[in-house]
Formats: C-alpha cells, structure tokens, sequence
C-alpha cells in the first residue's frame, strides 16, 4: 500500500531517527506532524521544528510543524487535533520521543528519572491515547514505537536501572495494546536498531566521534519501519522488530550503504537478546 497519502504523527522528529522516518515517508508522499521541543537552534543538537518540516515538504510530502512536549497532555492533545483538521485523519503514530541518563541509582537524581519516565513511558501512553479515537477509523492504522524486546537480563539493568526501565516502560505499552487494540485492528509494535545510531545522543552521551563512526545512520530504521508499516496492521502486532532483521526478510543483503564508516566493526545496541544476535550474523563490538 505505501505512505502517499498516509498521515503520520512522529514525536521528536527534529533529528535523528524521528526525522529519518519523517523523510522517508515524506519521499512516498506522506503528511507528517513533525512534534517536537526544539523552537530555536540549539548549540549541540541539530535542527529545530521548522527546519524538520522544511526537509519533509522539501522531500515531498507535507508538514504541520507543532513545538510541543510529550509530556504535556494538553499540547499532545492540540497537535493531534490539529493534525486530523489538517490532513482529514490520522493513520500513524510513531514514538519516537526519548529520553536518556546511563547513570547509576546513586548517580541519578529524582528530577532526571521523572523526566525519562515521563518522556519515555508516559508519553509513550499518552500519545497513542490520543491518537487512538482516530486510528480506529485508519484503513490501515498503526503505531510503532521506538524501543527495545523486553530482554530481562540483569545486565540491562544494573548499570542505569532508571533509564532501563523507562525505556521497557515503552516495550511494555507495546505489549499491552498490541493485545487490547487487536479488535479495533490497530497495529502496535516496537522496532528497535540492531547497532548504535549516528544520532546526537550516540555522540555526546555514549562515545563521540569514535561510536560515531562504528554505527549506522538513522535511515535503515526509517526504511525498516516504512516496510512494517505498510504490512496490514490486522495481521502485523505485538511484535518486537529489529531494523536488519526486517530488511533482511525484505531481500537487502548489503547493508554497506547504512554505515557512517564501512571500514569500521559496527557496536550492537544495548538491550538485544542473544537470539537476535545469532539471527543477524553481522560482526559486532559489545557497547562499552
């Protein structure tokens, strides 16, 4: 079926991932609400609203830029509105939006974890609530969220239990309304990328120029969430997809193009399962 003509509501789509799925559903000839906090430029983040929304009309499609915070259910609230009088409906939802801190629990403090939880799980509930009354009348409708399998290894959880567990908060909202939007046919699932991504956070949080150049760019999660939202959404939920894998079920078998540095052994992404790394067959180095 494709993204012409499909609306998509995308949570922090000003950089990164979010923005990489913007341009690649605009280039189908999609509508995307493009929310997101950044008003102004910012030092150390590229981007803003406006600038986001200028690439998407830029590649095609069409844009309703909306400054807005997840965590503010009257803004979520006023930007979905807007964007069904805009569009004349709503068929996507992509969250996107999220925050991270790989401290410790002595590390973080009570204002940094309501603000990953807020951000990450809250607004995780808060957007496909809102959403919800108009997906239902989607011919195809689904939400993808950006987060991990619910791998519940130790490993994942000791060295920053706060961030893990706002970030499954998120895996665990897939969980539940893949099952309790099965009758309305709405489509809920989780993609998540087999190696770090070339985004601001990989850079200025995790390991600069160095894990940089050992990660992919953001647009083999574009390309694998346009091919699982153009599957049928009554017969596509409840899954935890993972960026190669779904490429790979779609015949891609060079993978070359994706990489910042083709030279490079890329690093898996935290929260992968051992079967999920047997499956994939890539080379990898194990974060940190």
């Amino acid at each position: 079926m494709g993204l012409a003509g499909k609306t998509l509501f995308i949570t922090g789509a000003t950089r990164g991932i979010g923005l990489a799925i913007a341009l690649r559903a605009a280039r189908e000839g999609a509508n995307v609400t493009v929310f997101g906090k950044t008003a102004a430029p910012h030092p150390r983040l590229p981007g803003t609203v406006a600038s986001a929304a200028a690439e998407v009309e830029a590649a095609g499609g069409r844009a309703l830029p909306w400054v807005g915070d997840v965590r503010s259910e009257e803004q979520v609230l006023a930007a979905v509105a807007a964007t069904v009088a805009t569009f004349g409906g709503l068929d996507i939802l992509v969250n996107n939006a999220s925050a991270i801190s790989l401290a410790g629990t002595e590390g973080t403090d009570l204002k940094r974890w309501d603000l990953m939880h807020q951000v990450n799980a809250r607004g995780t509930f808060l957007c496909a609530k809102a959403c919800l009354p108009h997906l239902r009348k989607a011919a195809n409708p689904h939400i993808l969220t950006l987060s991990p399998p619910l791998d519940l290894r130790p490993k994942w959880f000791a060295p920053h239990v706060a961030y893990t567990l706002a970030k499954f908060g998120m895996s665990l909202c897939t969980l539940g309304m893949a099952e309790e939007f099965r009758p309305d046919g709405v489509a809920v699932n989780s993609l998540w990328p087999l190696t770090t991504i070339d985004t601001a956070a990989v850079r200025n949080l995790l390991g600069g120029d160095a894990l940089s150049r050992a990660s992919r760019r953001p647009e083999i999660v574009a390309d694998a969430a346009a091919l699982i939202l153009d599957r049928d959404a009554r017969a596509c939920t409840g899954n935890f997809f993972i960026d190669e894998l779904v490429l790979r079920e779609a015949g891609v078998t060079d993978f070359s193009p994706y990489a910042v540095d083709p030279s490079a052994v890329l690093v898996a992404d935290f929260f992968l399962p051992d079967a999920v790394l047997e499956a994939s067959g890539t080379p990898l180095q194990v974060l940190g």
